[in-house]
């Protein structure tokens, strides 16, 4: 890839990124700065349901396909596909890995080749090291994506089942003593 149109994508993704949407642009430059190129070749998985989460992604080039593996036969595993998500460019993932300690939810396949940007805890060090205030809006971001979901798995499970097991989720795992590490 040319120097120009490698600028030209990664500017894409600092102006166009909704994940960096509360940084400023040049806190944007600042963060991208962090971040390490990484190819994949169409097929390739980029991680597992169940990995340890260790980094976020930001897609340069390519399109990525989120899926929740249901089921395996034999070594092959099969995908429901009314649970995948195609992203493109500027699109992100896995961003709750930075803060929280948390195993993938889903696993990620490029639908093509791809050039994405990886953003790892140890890079998360160093932007608290160099840039705080970036850090702290970081951090923001990332709580109030993960608010965000858990609003909206109680509330699905409250419409679908009992309210009374969403209560019941909800205070078992805050007063879970074992997860506070």
């Amino acid at each position: 890839m040319s120097t120009y149109k490698r600028i030209k994508q990664q500017s894409k993704i600092v102006l166009q990124s909704r994940f960096l949407q509360n940084l400023s642009t040049l806190e944007r430059y600042e963060f991208l700065q962090l971040c390490h190129r990484r190819t994949y070749k169409s097929g390739e998985y980029i991680f597992y349901r169940n990995d340890p989460g260790t980094g976020m992604y930001f897609i340069e080039d390519g399109s990525v396909e989120l899926t929740v593996m249901t089921s395996q036969e034999g070594d092959q595993e099969t995908q429901d596909q009314s649970n995948a998500f195609l992203l493109s460019s500027p699109d992100s993932f896995g961003a709750l890995s930075i803060g929280y300690n948390l195993k993938r939810k889903t696993s990620a396949l490029c639908k093509t080749d791809c050039t994405l940007l990886g953003f790892f805890k140890p890079d998360f060090e160093v932007l608290m090291d160099r840039h705080p205030q970036i850090a702290v809006k970081f951090s923001q971001m990332l709580t109030n994506i993960a608010l965000r979901q858990l609003e909206t798995a109680l509330t699905t499970i409250e419409e679908n089942h009992d309210p009374r097991i969403a209560a019941q989720i909800e205070f078992d795992a805050y007063y879970d003593d074992e997860k506070l590490d």
